[in-house]
């Protein structure tokens, strides 16, 4: 019976330990994105940043959703991460309107 016990309360501080901060971040880029080459060198670059667990991208809203593991990295890391590759990143909210920028050309085309 003490076995019992002393093994459940162990498993139990395990997973308690195990436990992840887990946020999500919404990004707009600048340039934008314009086209599924955007996306993807967006998506492809930022999958290899630390802590980075999921990438969406919402081309009409203009839009990147960015959910990490907070105990591996910071939002402040991840928009820095987008300079990497040619971006800049402003942190936004979901229900923000962004302005589509009229006469920027796609440079992943």
């Amino acid at each position: 019976m003490k076995k019992s016990l002393i093994t459940m309360m162990l498993a139990m501080v395990a997973i308690v330990a195990s436990a992840k901060d887990i946020k999500t971040v919404i990004f707009t880029t600048t340039p934008q994105m314009h086209c599924a080459n955007c996306e993807n060198k967006i998506k492809g670059n930022l999958r290899f940043e630390k802590g980075v667990k999921d990438i969406k991208t919402d081309i009409e809203m203009q839009k990147v959703f960015v959910t990490y593991d907070a105990d591996k990295t910071t939002e402040e890391k991840l928009q820095k991460a987008f300079e990497k590759f040619g971006y800049k990143a402003e942190k936004t909210t979901k229900e923000a309107k962004t302005t589509v920028h009229e006469g920027e050309e796609c440079q992943n085309m």
